[in-house]
């Protein structure tokens, strides 16, 4: 048996067994079931689950299109990490969205939309 996905919503627990790292199906189908129920969910309801079970919170942050800035800047896979100290692994894997950048990863993504090549003079500076 693969990883399990759980979440809590109104009650009701729903889970989703993964069974191999590529069924990226199911786990698509549960993240998208997420995403729907959480949409239906008052700001109330999200805050009296969180509550109840903190480990349940849904992550409520905005998506950060990595592949997009990379672009903008107008840069390779390479360059892009080499040049703001990520690894290119994660680079990539931010792009096809096996992962997402969290803490401090997304907060130099939004100052690298923001002003990309002051960045990276105050990173060569550092």
């Amino acid at each position: 048996s693969g990883p399990m996905f759980k979440c809590l919503l109104r009650e009701v627990q729903y889970e989703v067994t993964v069974a191999t790292v590529g069924d990226r199906i199911a786990q698509t189908v549960a993240e998208a079931s997420l995403s729907v129920a959480i949409a239906a969910m008052s700001a109330a309801d999200i805050a009296r689950q969180i509550a109840a079970n903190p480990d349940a919170a849904p992550d409520m942050a905005h998506e950060i299109d990595v592949r997009a800035i990379r672009r903008a800047v107008g840069m390779t896979q390479a360059e892009f990490a080499a040049a703001y100290q990520f690894s290119i692994r994660t680079v990539q894997q931010w792009e096809r969205g096996a992962k997402r950048p969290s803490g401090p990863a997304r907060t130099l993504l939004r100052a690298i939309k923001a002003d990309p090549e002051g960045l990276r003079r105050a990173l060569a500076a550092a």
